[in-house]
């Protein structure tokens, strides 16, 4: 009789958290692209980061932010920005037990934002709908081939939403018959409202650089308190359409004012400060991670050879070889 009792009350702890909307969080890692096959030891610091899950990012380029062809899975790019290098890093870390989210973006020549690519006529349009078409079935193909967890349909491309949402809500629906796992779209932090499609996606995308504090060395309560301007419309955006809030990019530079402009990566801007790193991303996990109507997130940006980027002299958004590293692996240690 007590082992009845046992297994009825696991039962329904199950129950109850499958109610709930529980999961298991998504602690991932954007695994930047790279001249070279990945292998054991490339996988290796993303397992002891407690990470289990990798956003895999295969890239297509365009000239310009008028112009309408995507260049894309060419022998002129980088091995891991191509579908074969794509597959071959999602086999490395599937050895590693690591699931996968691809995400496949677009640079624009000059790293302008890709969130102001317009067309100037409905020609130029209806070509970048073709190419774009292309290029993203491409990777949803390989999404179905390697059974990717995850597929993003686009990144931060608000004025192409904007403009051509028939054009979108097509794209899905083609992106459904082929591929059947759960979908999502990369939004950058200030669109996410106005993107119009969320109800036909399975995740609610926002890649988080959310502005915080304007201190030069931001405190982990002056994060907390910034944060609460931004929660409250995050959480009724998830609850308004049942759907639950990833972080498809997220993470800050460790470099002074981190927490005012998130976004920026200028290079000009070099006075690193560690602190303000790890306070940034302290107040960002104990902000989200333990809400139900939170999936989790990417950090921007891990790199594949480990021992050689981050480091305590380096001011861009890697956190490895740096002291904010620790604090991702205690918030992604598993429970």
């Amino acid at each position: 009789m007590r082992i009845f009792k046992c297994l009825f009350f696991c039962v329904l702890l199950i129950a109850l958290s499958a109610c709930n909307g529980q999961e298991e969080k998504i602690n991932g890692i954007s695994f930047v692209a790279a001249a070279i096959e990945a292998d054991r030891s490339h996988v290796k610091p993303v397992v002891n980061v407690n990470a289990n899950f990798a956003a895999i990012m295969p890239f297509g380029f365009i000239k310009n932010l008028e112009h309408p062809d995507i260049v894309h899975n060419t022998d002129r790019q980088w091995f891991g920005e191509t579908r074969a290098g794509a597959r071959q890093y999602i086999e490395e870390l599937r050895r590693q037990n690591i699931k996968i989210m691809i995400k496949p973006q677009i640079w624009v020549w000059r790293g302008e934002f890709t969130g102001n690519i317009m067309m100037t006529s409905e020609d130029d349009w209806k070509a970048l709908e073709d190419s774009y078409t292309s290029f993203i079935l491409e990777y949803t193909e390989l999404a179905k081939e390697t059974k990717a967890e995850i597929f993003c349909i686009g990144t931060e491309l608000e004025l192409f939403v904007k403009y051509r949402p028939e054009y979108w809500t097509n794209l899905i629906a083609k992106i459904r018959t082929i591929y059947k796992g759960k979908l999502t779209y990369a939004a950058n932090w200030d669109e996410f409202r106005r993107t119009p499609f969320w109800d036909q996606l399975d995740y609610i995308g926002v890649d988080a650089y959310f502005p915080v504090s304007d201190e030069k060395t931001p405190t982990f309560e002056t994060c907390l308190k910034g944060w609460k301007t931004h929660k409250p419309i995050i959480e009724k955006m998830a609850k308004e359409h049942k759907k639950p809030i990833l972080f498809t990019e997220y993470g800050y530079r460790s470099v002074d004012y981190a927490g005012r402009e998130p976004w920026v990566s200028d290079h000009k801007m070099t006075d690193v400060n560690l602190e303000a790193q790890v306070n940034t991303t302290k107040a960002l996990y104990e902000t989200f991670w333990k809400e139900d109507w939170f999936a989790g997130g990417f950090i921007w940006k891990w790199f594949i050879e480990y021992d050689k980027v981050g480091g305590e002299d380096d001011s861009m958004f890697t956190p490895q070889n740096k002291p904010v590293e620790k604090i991702i692996r205690t918030y992604y240690k598993p429970e």
